[in-house]
């Protein structure tokens, strides 16, 4: 029986159909590791003192941004090559109504910057579930940038031996383990951990244990559900992180719709579910991949064929 190109093409997408269908079915959502570490942020407590910043620079080595400030004071303005902590400022057009913001690696549950790199030089803690990175397996090729629902990941293009940066929540200060404190609160001793939120003088950025981070958060809007909003100005008061794009261990309070701020609204779904299932039904086995060759050495040889049918009856050789 002869097969044209239609068949060929129609029995190549079944079987890529069939291949994703089975990873999706199997694939279930990953939930935080028991200890999963993470911070959580109150923007009704910051004052936008940018401490924070300046502290994160110091415990990561890295050079200070003042080019805004001709050489005065570090004050970036966006996340860089240079900078994984700022914190920006939100405001009402004629309206008193402002909010800061503080932006850095929400170290997802299931994060998308993982599942990008080709090489795995970005890695999930199993043990704090921290997103953490090592240079010397990348390539540079920057997915991870694209894959970042967030847009986190920034790359030092100004460097010789350039390096992707992102919060770490400062793991290479971590010596000891975590153990609980008299409030209760899973904590590192002073000096580990992340220094942001070791020198915030208000507590708007404070760091433990993931679920106790939520507990927290979760009190302060039984609290005070009046201080908080959701996506919008009529939501009810909410955590961001705890279910968002398959939940964060970086949670967010706000007083202003999380919108506003820059946080996207992603549902429930990982971010990488979606990728993952393609990217699985399409190469596993690289069954599809070799039905797609079989499709091009089907059209090849039809034409082939029919030119040789062509020069036969006295067609152009």
């Amino acid at each position: 029986m002869t097969l044209d190109r239609r068949t060929l093409l129609t029995s190549a997408a079944a079987a890529g159909a069939a291949l994703a269908a089975g990873p999706a079915a199997a694939r279930v959502a990953k939930e935080p590791p028991p200890g999963a570490m993470g911070m959580l942020y109150d923007t009704t407590l910051c004052i936008g003192c940018k401490t924070c910043v300046v502290a994160c620079h110091e415990a990561n080595d890295l050079k200070p941004d003042t080019r805004l400030s001709k050489g005065l004071w570090d004050m970036p303005v966006d996340l860089s090559g240079g900078t994984k902590n700022v914190i920006k400022l939100y405001k009402e057009a004629d309206s008193p109504r402002r909010s800061y913001f503080k932006a850095q690696c929400m170290h997802c549950v299931d994060p998308a910057c993982t599942s990008a790199c080709m090489l795995g030089s970005l890695k999930k803690d199993p043990k704090t579930g921290v997103v953490g990175y090592s240079p010397e397996y990348c390539v540079g090729c920057r997915y991870c940038s694209m894959a970042c629902p967030y847009e986190i990941c920034r790359f030092q293009f100004d460097e010789a031996a350039p390096k992707v940066v992102k919060c770490e929540l400062c793991r290479h200060r971590v010596k000891d383990e975590a153990k609980k404190t008299a409030s209760g609160y899973t904590r590192y001793p002073a000096g580990q951990g992340p220094a942001c939120a070791e020198v915030c003088p208000r507590g708007a950025v404070i760091y433990g244990r993931r679920d106790e981070l939520l507990a927290e958060a979760k009190r302060r809007i039984a609290e005070h559900p009046e201080r908080y909003v959701g996506y919008a100005e009529a939501d009810p008061a909410r955590v961001f992180g705890e279910t968002d794009g398959g939940g964060t261990q970086v949670l967010y309070l706000a007083h202003v719709p999380f919108e506003k701020l820059g946080l996207p609204d992603l549902g429930t779904e990982p971010v990488p579910h979606t990728a993952n299932v393609v990217q699985e039904g399409i190469y596993r086995g690289f069954v599809a991949p070799v039905a797609l060759y079989a499709v091009l050495a089907g059209v090849l040889l039809r034409n082939r064929k029919a030119g040789e049918s062509g020069a036969g009856k006295g067609g152009t050789p």
